[in-house]
């Protein structure tokens, strides 16, 4: 009885793979329909790295495998990377933000900042994680509450830091979005924090 049972779970349990298997395979060929794809020349945000511009989308071999990759050139930080197109969403790469975001987050500026009594180095992970969301809105929310160190020399030297890679990610999006210089973006959201 016992070797029945055993032959019978595995009979359950070769078939459950053999299902599994074949449902993933079927899902392979299924490709989920992108109602925005990214095209050649367009201005992205990568979460990590922020703002580069789509130089080619095609297939390239890897190791043996043929990839459908779509390559991103960061001329800030002069880098090149190539991401899998079937994982670039998922692995942060959007397009630049519509304005109604830009001003949801000007809004968010302008509001007053959240002091927080915990360590700084919390603090300063938190902040960071922010920034590195490549959301606009979690940026300016670092903006709001770092920038009474715009002008001062109140601040320490990594809360500096982390307030100028937030303006920077903020600004270089804001310019790309309404085709303005960055040098303008930035003089006109340092008159915004002042003003808050």
């Amino acid at each position: 009885m016992n070797t029945f049972r055993a032959t019978s779970k595995n009979g359950v349990t070769d078939a459950m793979a053999r299902t599994a298997a074949a449902t993933t395979a079927a899902e392979a060929k299924i490709r989920v329909k992108d109602d925005d794809p990214f095209q050649e020349g367009d201005a992205i945000v990568y979460a990590a790295h922020g703002v580069g511009r789509v130089d080619r989308i095609g297939v390239d071999e890897i190791a043996g495998t043929k990839i459908e990759v779509i390559q991103i050139s960061f001329p800030g930080n002069q880098m090149t990377l190539r991401i899998p197109l079937s994982k670039a969403r998922k692995s942060g790469l959007r397009k630049i933000v519509s304005r109604e975001i830009v001003d949801k987050a000007m809004a968010i500026i302008k509001g007053k900042p959240h002091v927080s009594k915990g360590m700084w180095a919390r603090r300063a992970v938190a902040y960071q994680e922010k920034i590195n969301s490549g959301d606009l809105v979690q940026i300016a929310e670092v903006l709001r509450d770092l920038r009474r160190n715009v002008d001062s020399l109140d601040g320490s030297f990594s809360e500096r830091k982390l307030f100028e890679a937030a303006q920077e990610r903020f600004v270089a999006e804001v310019a790309i979005l309404e085709k303005k210089d960055p040098a303008d973006v930035l003089t006109t959201l340092t008159e915004v924090m002042k003003a808050a």
